[in-house]
């Protein structure tokens, strides 16, 4: 059942992306090499709640034990963070974030470059980044659930990269998971309708070798099966009658990329 929010609701939504946008900010500075994962999940965590009534997520979610998820090169999503755990030159890293705030969650994920990275490692997160604004900018009154898909598929097509088909977007609201489903696979056209209300969590996840994956024995991180590095960008997008609404963008996102923040 689809959960529609009014503008209202729709403007809480916006002060948890926010925190988020501006924690992603914060991080460019602090993913380095040397960096324990761990070390960024407490800042992380410090950082939401210094925001009065926020809280992250996904900390005790399902049994998560991290309070933001964070995955490292073959490592697609559900990292857990760790103290033992360093990024070393060359490492992407993504830093999926969620927050709850006055009972309404926003959710949204980036991959960082640890220094410098190899020139196939830019194009990789180029595609991803393009792949995700393709999406966005389907989520308008009147389309449907496909039209997402296949924006994702149309700007991964000819790559070389392959899209993970068995992780998906979701809706989102005052859960972090509600319907519909959103994949990054589909047909235009097709799927459930995008009425205005509607916030969805749009994350196209590509990889370099394969799009197959496994998850490790923690029970939590999901790999690719070939161990090809994959990048991960979300966004929560509400779709309004003005066009996408991204609720999650950073300061410089918001400035600079025309999103309707």
């Amino acid at each position: 059942m689809l959960e529609l929010k009014s503008p209202s609701e729709i403007e809480e939504m916006t002060l948890g992306g926010r925190i988020i946008g501006a924690l992603h900010d914060e991080l460019e500075e602090r993913v380095r090499p040397g960096v324990s994962t761990g070390d960024l999940d407490a800042f992380a965590e410090e950082f939401i709640r210094s925001h009065d009534g926020a809280v992250p997520i996904f900390k005790g979610l399902y049994g998560f034990p991290g309070a933001v998820c964070i995955s490292v090169n073959e490592e697609i999503v559900h990292g857990i963070p760790s103290s033992s755990r360093r990024l070393r030159e060359g490492d992407i890293v993504t830093v999926d974030v969620g927050v709850k705030r006055e009972g309404w969650c926003s959710d949204s994920a980036r991959t960082f470059r640890v220094g410098r990275v190899s020139s196939e490692t830019e194009q990789l997160l180029e595609v991803t980044r393009r792949a995700l604004e393709a999406a966005i900018a389907q989520a308008t009154p009147g389309n449907r659930v496909g039209d997402i898909g296949a924006a994702v598929m149309g700007t991964v097509e000819g790559t070389g990269f392959h899209i993970i088909r068995d992780l998906v977007g979701h809706g989102i609201g005052r859960k972090v998971h509600e319907d519909p489903q959103v994949p990054n696979l589909g047909r235009a056209g097709e799927g459930t309708p995008l009425h205005e209300g509607l916030v969805v969590a749009i994350e196209p996840m590509i990889a370099v070798g394969t799009d197959r994956i496994e998850t490790l024995d923690d029970g939590w991180t999901v790999v690719t099966r070939d161990r090809s590095l994959s990048a991960h960008y979300e966004h929560t997008v509400a779709v309004t009658a003005d066009g996408p609404r991204v609720l999650t963008a950073t300061v410089e996102q918001a400035a600079g990329s025309g999103y309707n923040s």
